[in-house]
């Protein structure tokens, strides 16, 4: 029997990807997929775990849910994804209106949980091995049109000590190039024009399989495929090779924009977080690649309140700012984790991290500011998503902007620009912190 489900997807990208992949599952078992939960046989809530904020986010939803489904507009929440896997038993015990689960391990058993809620009357909880979970699959996509992310691996070996990932997606599997490549064909053939290249560390793939570093070449391969971009997020700052840079470098269809997480420069921080860089490297490293790639545009995620951190190390952090000229940084405050090492070390408070991360935007601010006032003038191509009636203008994002991450370009046109096209923006000015130009 068929059965209507709707989907929410919490987090990051990488999840999105499972989303679209459940969302795949459940129509090929004959159930239809809607938008809305209202109405729905079942809500599925995939959600993140990653930080004490995310799993709040979630259960928020899931409390929502459970409002919907006592009004009698929603029969079953099944509750899916990290916070799933990281709080199973809490989750299951504190949560009554939750009527099943699916860990990280057991997103394949979507169609069957299903059949277990509507059916047998169960209350399903399938914890499948995370190490060996299957990675690929047929997707819906949920992006527009235009973009699509390429999930290229799973699970994380770097072990920091702050983060919970390897715990609750397991150890790193890079996924076979050919199918990567015959997914990223189907893509490309369904129109896609921006294809982001995802995983917790893209400068890792391959080297499970060998030893050796294959992002270099499997990125030559999409380069044949008919994609107008291509985007990579995430980037290990000391896996990043010559090879991979000249490729970037060579490359056209690779944009100038790379997100590469560092969270601190200070060396005692670093090394007390498992991360396996010091200041000095990440320095040369910046230099090098903004030697070797012209228009580079870095972005970076960065944690106020580590552990060890006092005033000296985050004047540390702002001058290091300040010095790089990074253009783009998520800023964090540290949240201790339940279960990793560095929520047993000394830390400041949660204001006070806060507090430090508000500083810390505000040296950020200032950098972006400064980088907008130096592109005007400049031509950039756009990828239009659309128009802001409120603005009376077009919006979209340049190679500098990623989707759900940066901002946007606001631009005029004599002529009715279709999302999902390009155009050529000058930039003349900037409004609220984002450029806005016309359309040459």
């Amino acid at each position: 029997m068929g059965y209507k489900i709707a989907f929410i997807s919490l987090g990051c990208a990488k999840n999105q990807v499972n989303c679209e992949q459940m969302m795949a599952t459940v129509t090929a078992a004959g159930h239809t997929v809607q938008a809305a939960p209202e109405g729905a046989d079942v809500v599925v809530v995939n959600t993140c775990g990653f930080l004490e904020s995310a799993c709040q986010e979630a259960i928020d939803n899931i409390l929502e849910m459970a409002e919907l489904k006592k009004a009698g507009q929603v029969k079953k929440i099944l509750v899916t994804g990290c916070m799933a896997q990281r709080y199973k038993q809490d989750v299951l015990s504190e949560l009554p209106e939750v009527d099943g689960i699916l860990g990280t391990g057991s997103y394949g058993d979507v169609a069957a949980a299903v059949t277990e809620l509507m059916e047998e009357g169960l209350r399903p909880c399938h914890l499948g091995n995370i190490h060996t979970a299957e990675q690929g699959g047929a997707r819906i996509l949920s992006t527009p049109p235009w973009y699509a992310y390429l999930r290229i691996a799973e699970g994380c070996d770097n072990h920091c000590a702050y983060c919970v990932i390897p715990s609750l997606r397991g150890k790193y599997r890079s996924r076979p190039m050919g199918e990567l490549l015959d997914e990223a064909a189907e893509l490309a053939s369904a129109g896609v024009k921006e294809l982001l290249v995802i995983a917790q560390d893209i400068t890792r793939y391959g080297t499970d399989f060998n030893g050796e570093h294959q992002l270099a070449k499997l990125l030559d391969e999409l380069c044949r495929l008919d994609f107008h971009w291509i985007r990579l997020h995430y980037l290990y700052p000391d896996e990043i090779t010559d090879e991979l840079i000249d490729t970037i470098a060579r490359q056209p269809k690779i944009l100038p924009y790379l997100d590469i997480p560092i969270q601190h420069c200070n060396d005692g921080i670093l090394k007390a977080m498992n991360r396996r860089d010091t200041k000095a490297e990440l320095e040369a490293l910046f230099a090098k690649l903004r030697a070797r790639i012209p228009g580079l545009v870095l972005r970076t995620s960065l944690i106020t309140g580590l552990p060890g951190e006092g005033e000296a190390e985050l004047e540390e952090l702002c001058e290091f700012l300040r010095q790089t000229r990074i253009e783009r940084a998520g800023v964090f405050p540290f949240s201790p984790e339940e279960g990793t090492r560095a929520a047993q070390m000394e830390h400041v408070d949660t204001e006070e991290a806060r507090r430090r991360a508000e500083l810390v935007v505000d040296v950020q601010s200032d950098i972006i500011d400064a980088y907008n006032e130096s592109v005007l003038g400049t031509e950039r191509e756009v990828l239009c998503e659309g128009f802001d009636p409120q603005a009376q203008m077009f919006f979209g994002r340049s190679y500098a902007e990623s989707p759900d991450i940066d901002g946007r370009i606001y631009f005029t046109a004599e002529e009715e620009v279709e999302p999902g096209t390009f155009a050529t923006v000058r930039l003349t000015d900037t409004m609220d912190g984002e450029l806005t130009g016309e359309q040459v």
